[in-house]
C-alpha cells in the first residue's frame, strides 16, 4: 500500500476490546487501458508487474525495482489525467524502462509485445538499441 495516499488508524472494537488497525486510503478514478483489439479493461498493476517479472526472469534485476517502474507507470499515467489509456502505451512505457536497467529483459518484453514475425525484425529491434547504447 502506498503509505503516502493512506492513513493508519488504530481502533478498538467496542463490544470485545479487540485493538485493530485500519488504513484508509483515497479512492481514485479508474484508470481505463484500451486494447489493440479495442477492448477494455481496469488497468492492473499485478499485470504489469507479472510481465516484467517474466521479462526479468534469471536476470539480476530486484523486485523492489520492478515495483518501482510499474509505480512510476502508473504514476505517470495518472499525471497525464487522462481516464483511458492505450495499452500501446503502457507498453512503450515499459520498454523504455526496461532498456534502461537490463537489454537482455527489454529485448524479451519486445520480443513478446512487439509480436516480432521473423528474425529480420528481431535484429532491427537489436540495432535499434545498440545505437541508443551508442548514443550515451
Amino acid at each position: 500500500m502506498d503509505e503516502s495516499k493512506a492513513i493508519r488508524r488504530r481502533r478498538e472494537c467496542e463490544a470485545c476490546g479487540y485493538r485493530f488497525t485500519t488504513f484508509e486510503k483515497v479512492e481514485e478514478m479508474p484508470l481505463i487501458v484500451v486494447k489493440k483489439d479495442g477492448s477494455r479493461e481496469e488497468f492492473s498493476r499485478e499485470k504489469v508487474l507479472r510481465g516484467l517479472i517474466r521479462a526479468c526472469e534469471k536476470r539480476p534485476v530486484p523486485l523492489d525495482v520492478l515495483e518501482g517502474i510499474v509505480f512510476s507507470i502508473e504514476k505517470e499515467l495518472r499525471r497525464q489525467g487522462n481516464a483511458e489509456v492505450k495499452s500501446e502505451g503502457v507498453g512503450e512505457m515499459v520498454m523504455e524502462r526496461l532498456a534502461e536497467i537490463d537489454d537482455v529483459a527489454y529485448v524479451r518484453f519486445a520480443s513478446v509485445y512487439r509480436q516480432f514475425k521473423d528474425i529480420n525484425v528481431f535484429i532491427e529491434e537489436l540495432k535499434d538499441l545498440l545505437k541508443k547504447e551508442d548514443e550515451l
